[in-house]
Protein backbone atom coordinates (compact mmCIF):
# COMPACT_ATOMS: atom_id res chain seq x y z
CA UNK A 1 0.00 0.00 0.00
CA UNK A 2 1.43 3.28 -0.81
CA UNK A 3 1.73 6.30 1.88
CA UNK A 4 -1.55 7.66 2.46
CA UNK A 5 -2.10 11.63 1.21
CA UNK A 6 -3.17 14.41 4.15
CA UNK A 7 -6.18 14.27 2.81
CA UNK A 8 -6.90 10.72 3.07
CA UNK A 9 -5.62 11.05 6.44
CA UNK A 10 -8.50 13.10 6.83
CA UNK A 11 -11.09 11.67 5.65
CA UNK A 12 -10.06 8.38 7.79
CA UNK A 13 -10.03 10.17 10.84
CA UNK A 14 -13.63 10.98 10.51
CA UNK A 15 -14.55 7.94 9.46
CA UNK A 16 -12.83 6.46 13.15
CA UNK A 17 -14.88 9.19 14.65
CA UNK A 18 -17.81 6.81 15.59
CA UNK A 19 -15.79 3.79 16.25
CA UNK A 20 -14.75 2.69 19.82
CA UNK A 21 -11.31 1.03 20.30
CA UNK A 22 -10.78 -2.61 19.46
CA UNK A 23 -7.85 -3.04 21.44
CA UNK A 24 -6.40 -1.93 24.66
CA UNK A 25 -2.44 -1.64 25.60
CA UNK A 26 -1.96 -2.02 29.28
CA UNK A 27 1.00 -1.49 31.38
CA UNK A 28 3.07 -3.91 30.53
CA UNK A 29 3.56 -2.30 27.28
CA UNK A 30 3.01 -3.40 23.51
CA UNK A 31 3.26 -7.35 23.53
CA UNK A 32 3.64 -10.18 20.40
CA UNK A 33 -0.17 -10.22 22.14
CA UNK A 34 -0.62 -6.77 21.46
CA UNK A 35 0.85 -7.31 18.12
CA UNK A 36 -1.33 -10.21 17.01
CA UNK A 37 -4.76 -8.71 18.29
CA UNK A 38 -3.81 -5.28 16.09
CA UNK A 39 -3.15 -7.30 13.76
CA UNK A 40 -6.23 -9.70 13.07
CA UNK A 41 -8.65 -6.34 14.30
CA UNK A 42 -6.66 -4.80 10.83
CA UNK A 43 -7.82 -7.84 8.67
CA UNK A 44 -11.22 -7.78 10.00
CA UNK A 45 -11.68 -4.14 9.86
CA UNK A 46 -9.13 -2.40 7.74
CA UNK A 47 -9.67 1.16 10.32
CA UNK A 48 -9.24 0.54 14.18
CA UNK A 49 -8.67 2.59 17.03
CA UNK A 50 -6.01 1.37 19.83
CA UNK A 51 -6.32 2.83 23.51
CA UNK A 52 -2.81 3.05 24.79
CA UNK A 53 -2.37 5.40 28.15
CA UNK A 54 1.43 6.69 27.81
CA UNK A 55 2.77 9.67 27.15
CA UNK A 56 2.89 11.43 24.12
CA UNK A 57 6.52 10.60 23.28
CA UNK A 58 5.62 6.99 24.22
CA UNK A 59 2.33 6.51 22.31
CA UNK A 60 4.21 7.82 18.80
CA UNK A 61 6.46 5.18 19.04
CA UNK A 62 3.54 2.73 20.32
CA UNK A 63 2.66 4.17 16.52
CA UNK A 64 5.61 3.58 14.88
CA UNK A 65 6.49 -0.20 16.04
CA UNK A 66 2.77 -1.14 14.81
CA UNK A 67 3.37 0.77 11.22
CA UNK A 68 6.24 -1.69 11.40
CA UNK A 69 4.86 -4.60 12.96
CA UNK A 70 1.68 -5.01 10.89
CA UNK A 71 2.29 -3.01 8.07
CA UNK A 72 -0.56 -0.20 8.79
CA UNK A 73 -0.18 2.92 8.87
CA UNK A 74 -1.03 5.71 11.72
CA UNK A 75 -3.30 8.31 10.56
CA UNK A 76 -4.19 9.89 13.85
CA UNK A 77 -3.31 10.10 17.53
CA UNK A 78 -5.94 11.71 19.65
CA UNK A 79 -5.75 11.45 23.20
CA UNK A 80 -4.86 8.11 24.43
CA UNK A 81 -6.12 6.49 21.11
CA UNK A 82 -4.24 5.82 18.00
CA UNK A 83 -6.10 5.35 14.62
CA UNK A 84 -4.82 2.64 12.56
CA UNK A 85 -5.47 1.96 8.55
CA UNK A 86 -4.20 -1.06 6.68
CA UNK A 87 -6.52 -1.64 3.36
CA UNK A 88 -7.12 -5.37 2.90
CA UNK A 89 -5.23 -6.66 -0.30
CA UNK A 90 -8.32 -8.57 -1.74
CA UNK A 91 -10.71 -5.52 -3.70
CA UNK A 92 -13.43 -6.97 -2.86
CA UNK A 93 -13.14 -7.30 0.78
CA UNK A 94 -12.13 -3.81 0.99
CA UNK A 95 -14.40 -1.94 3.26
CA UNK A 96 -13.16 1.90 2.69
CA UNK A 97 -13.01 3.19 -0.64
CA UNK A 98 -10.30 6.09 -0.46
CA UNK A 99 -10.93 9.56 -1.81
CA UNK A 100 -7.96 10.23 -4.16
Amino acid sequence: MEKLKGSQRKWLRGMAHALKPVVQIGKQGLTEGVISQVDTALADHELIKVQAVASKEEKQEVGRQLEEATGAEVVGLIGHILILFRQNADPEKQLYELPE
